[in-house]
């Protein structure tokens, strides 16, 4: 399936008057750039000016990501948005011609554009339209007076009695001292008749006041519905917490922001992207609200990356192989006309998250109680394999891919079981499905990948030691199931193909300090490193996992993800060398250019770059996420998803 661009994407030659492409500009320890007049610079005697560069990058450090190629220092690229040449500094420049622009690299790496393989970008920009706890560990006076602020903030008396305050970034955990169970009436103390709701960060929870309830119709008598939790206390009335699917009893309730609020919000996110360097994405949870959403972006010209829509299959859908066909038929039959859309691919939950105290991530073996001893808990298998087999086989036949949220070493089996099945009976090969997330796999199940032609995705950011992979955890599972945490080396060796993905935005959109992580395990948030000897990899696995891996995983290995002539020029220049730099520096890089089709949709001297590269700055500078946080399962609005 061929994919296309949004005429969002800059145009060299604005930028060539204004930003990091203007003549002369001059990033700190950084690029140089002129633009060429095309007299005195010309092209070589002879050659042929339709063969000249629109762009020519040289003085680089080029990471191709093509295995033992010779050491690259050049990329030009064509009129056609497709890399020219690449080569020596020397061979490169006889391409210049009469507007080609030429940028000094000053010997800082110039490499694929990152692939994030699993994001939801439209649930940043959606969670970025609501006030958030970042995460923060709170006393409950301590929380009741930042959510007065947000009142405040919100409209104040104004949005009396009945605009919802609802805050994103809750942490489940938070509360202090340790221990300390939510309730509704600490939100009913609040000096307000508004519903609140506080949406956790892990995506699992959701916590009500008592007006919210009230709206929900949620009693005691009520029942959990499937998958999900509706928590009561001992005298059988609801607490206000609601984990999994029970929370969208109240968020069905919520107001929509408006479409053009949405739109601007969401653009922004993308844009914020760009300037990380990610040149396309796997939307990782998308139904009908989200591609008419990515339409309207495609139509204003605010959709600048290539952009791989996973559509939700919900655990009732996967029971219905021929009508979760039909459905996603459909939809790609309603929106494939969007230009930077390409579909193919479907997503089904699993499972949910392994952290205490949710435990909701599917275990081979029962949780711990922390103290050593097994419970009666496996967690929560969402689809069974019969039915995860059947669905698999009816997509893989009709050329659709498969993308399961694996967390537990149960889920994990039962998606590569489900795969195994469909390759039976369908014969086909190359289906390249994918299990994302595996925070525990199975050591049995390493090889599998390999065997089965699946794709390992991979959230390496949080394979550090900390509060959520420590004391969160490692009493819950003890040290034998925990040493096989983001098993990433184990099943590079095992001959995985790995792929990854920020999951954005469970935190911060923080790529290069993900690539640092995956390599010393430890990044630059951890309290340590998680396995490092074991499980970490080297720098040309962890750069090619976040460009060709991704690629691969999402057919888009022929168009993307190295650096080879032919390909399309979805490229970044950094500002520093990532190849060579001292470790821990990877974490601060910062993206000079980036390119999508050979077109600027990130210059960090423009205006717009530097709000972007400001923006991510100030979220990079905030606290981390309460343990795997934020949008698994789309079972809050920060996905965009809620009540969808």
């Amino acid at each position: 399936m061929s994919s296309s661009l949004s005429q969002s994407s800059l145009p060299l030659s604005p930028l060539s008057r204004r930003g990091l492409l203007a003549a002369g500009a001059v990033a700190a320890g950084g690029a140089v750039v002129a633009a060429v007049p095309g007299t005195a610079a010309a092209a070589p005697a002879g050659a042929r000016t339709s063969a000249a560069a629109t762009l020519i990058i040289h003085n680089a450090r080029v990471f191709t990501g093509v295995p033992g190629a010779r050491p690259v220092e050049a990329v030009a690229v064509g009129r056609d948005g497709r890399i020219l040449a690449t080569g020596t500094g020397s061979a490169v420049r006889r391409l210049i011609g009469r507007d080609t622009e030429v940028v000094n690299a000053r010997g800082n790496t110039v490499m694929s554009g990152i692939h994030d393989g699993h994001v939801h970008p439209l649930g940043a920009g959606d969670r970025s339209l609501r006030p958030s706890l970042q995460s923060a560990e709170t006393s409950v006076a301590e929380l009741q007076e930042i959510l007065k602020g947000f009142l405040a903030d919100t409209g104040g008396a104004g949005a009396e009695p009945d605009s919802w305050l609802v805050v994103e970034d809750w942490n489940p955990v938070g509360l202090l001292p340790a221990g300390t169970a939510p309730h509704h009436a600490m939100l009913d103390a609040l000096p307000t008749r508004r519903p609140v709701a506080l949406v956790g960060g892990d995506g699992h929870n959701l916590w009500a006041n008592r007006r919210a309830l009230e709206i929900a119709g949620i009693t005691a008598a009520t029942p959990d519905p499937a998958g999900g939790k509706i928590v009561k206390g001992a005298d059988g009335k609801p607490t206000g917490v609601l984990k999994d699917d029970a929370q969208g009893l109240v968020t069905r309730h919520v107001p929509e922001p408006t479409k053009a609020q949405l739109v601007a919000a969401c653009a922004r996110a993308l844009g914020d992207a760009a300037a990380a360097g990610v040149t396309t994405m796997m939307d990782a949870l998308v139904g009908r609200h989200e591609l008419e959403l990515y339409r309207a972006l495609s139509k204003a010209g605010k959709l600048p990356q290539r952009i791989v829509p996973a559509l939700r299959l919900d655990a009732a859908q996967a029971k219905d192989p021929a009508g979760s066909l039909a459905y996603a038929r459909g939809l790609r039959k309603e929106f494939e006309g969007v230009r930077g859309l390409r579909f193919g691919m479907v997503k089904v939950f699993l499972d949910g998250v392994i952290e205490h105290p949710a435990q909701t991530a599917a275990l081979l073996e029962p949780y711990l109680d922390g103290h050593g001893k097994p419970t009666d808990n496996r967690g929560e298998l969402y689809v069974s394999g019969r039915d995860y087999g059947r669905l698999s086989a009816a997509f893989n036949a009709a050329g659709w891919q498969m993308h399961a949220h694996g967390l537990g070493d149960r889920a994990v089996r039962t998606a590569l079981d489900g795969y195994a099945y469909a390759r039976r009976v369908t014969g086909v090969r190359d289906a390249r499905n994918a299990v994302a997330h595996l925070q525990i796999v199975d050591p049995a199940d390493l090889k599998r990948f390999a065997q089965l032609g699946v794709a390992a995705c991979m959230q390496l950011q949080w394979a550090a030691r900390d509060t959520w992979t420590m004391d969160a955890l490692l009493p819950y599972i003890g040290p034998e199931r925990h040493r096989w945490m983001y098993p990433a080396r184990s099943l590079e060796k095992a001959g995985a193909r790995l792929s990854g993905g920020s999951d954005w935005p469970v935190d911060a959109l923080q790529v290069w300090n993900q690539i640092r992580t995956s390599i010393d395990r430890k990044g630059a948030e951890g309290d340590g490193p998680l396995y490092r000897e074991l499980e970490g990899l080297s720098r040309a696995s962890t750069l090619r996992m976040h460009t060709l891996g991704t690629a691969w995983q999402l057919r888009q290995d022929a168009l993307t993800g190295t650096v080879e002539r032919g390909k399309a020029a979805d490229l970044v220049l950094l500002d520093r060398d990532v190849t060579r730099c001292p470790v821990k520096d990877i974490s601060d890089t910062r993206v000079e250019l980036t390119l999508v089709g050979g077109k600027a949709v990130h210059d960090a001297h423009s205006a717009t770059g530097r709000a972007a590269v400001s923006r991510l700055a100030r979220a990079a500078a905030g606290p981390r996420p309460a343990s795997y946080a934020a949008v698994h399962g789309g079972r809050h609005r920060a996905c965009g998803c809620g009540g969808h």
